[in-house]
């Protein structure tokens, strides 16, 4: 609860459907810690034509089922929140995260592979980008039609299913790069920076490209980036110099540096075309 109430004009707007988009998502979040608002919205929704009908749509839900309990919102906060965030750790995405981390650890302590912790750091910056574009749209949700269709939709829908693949992916990596041993690739935090940073160029590149063309684009101008260097070196020594070229995109103050100030550009640029957000993969 807090101090601010809706003014009358903004929910007027609210219930007669004439309010724009991030005016009604931001009354949306009013509502659900201000009882008083939403009781004035369910009565200024009662008093248009749709009043009678969702009455009696309503009383026919009630009707047909007498035990339900009264639903209270508290509660309910739970239970919308990993319908939101479900699509983002389901299907073939986390057993990937759980491959790459695994896979890395075996290659280290059990093939003897010198080169697994800058292997895993040339791979880590693409799998959340990868996850975001496997958890958002139609080819990921069954019920993005419906969900695109409310307020509670675009880039709040996205961003949220982008924080619980960062919060996936983010320790189960770091903590495999901290167990794999090696003594000239960078530490096994430094792919964080740039998986964030490849994470925002994506989602700031889908209010153009859509989300899926996006992440492809960042997730593979990365890997080219790091990988096409190393494969095109006559001397087969793959390890060393994936650990070189890491260390100059990843490794010091300055390529760090660098990394949050393209991170801090991206975000910029994705709130300053959330609204694309609204219309993507609607149709």
């Amino acid at each position: 609860m807090t101090g601010w109430h809706a003014p009358d004009r903004l929910i007027a707007g609210y219930a007669d459907g004439s309010l724009p988009d991030a005016d009604a998502w931001s009354l949306e979040k009013h509502l659900e810690s201000c009882a008083s608002c939403a009781g004035r919205v369910s009565r200024a929704v009662r008093a248009t034509a749709a009043g009678p009908v969702l009455t009696d749509l309503r009383q026919a839900v009630l009707a047909a089922a007498p035990q339900a309990p009264a639903a209270e919102p508290g509660p309910l906060r739970a239970p919308r929140l990993l319908w939101a965030a479900a699509p983002a750790v389901r299907g073939a995405w986390l057993p990937a995260v759980l491959l790459v981390a695994l896979g890395a650890v075996l290659l280290a302590h059990v093939a003897d592979f010198s080169g697994a912790r800058p292997l895993l750091l040339a791979v880590a910056p693409v799998v959340p980008v990868a996850g975001v574009a496997l958890s958002y749209g139609r080819h990921a949700d069954p019920l993005h039609e419906l969900a695109a269709s409310t307020p509670s939709a675009g880039l709040r829908l996205a961003l949220v299913r982008t924080a619980v693949v960062l919060a996936v992916s983010l320790p189960l990596l770091t903590l495999a790069g901290v167990v794999v041993p090696s003594s000239d690739a960078p530490g096994a935090a430094a792919w964080l920076l740039p998986g964030l940073t490849l994470t925002l160029a994506a989602l700031a590149l889908g209010g153009w490209l859509g989300l899926r063309a996006a992440t492809a684009v960042t997730g593979g101008g990365w890997l080219c980036a790091v990988l096409a260097p190393v494969l095109a070196t006559p001397d087969g020594a793959v390890s060393r110099h994936l650990s070189d070229q890491l260390s100059l995109y990843v490794g010091g103050g300055a390529a760090q540096g660098g990394w949050a100030a393209a991170a801090a550009l991206c975000a910029a640029l994705l709130a300053a075309r959330r609204t694309a957000y609204d219309r993507l993969e609607r149709h």
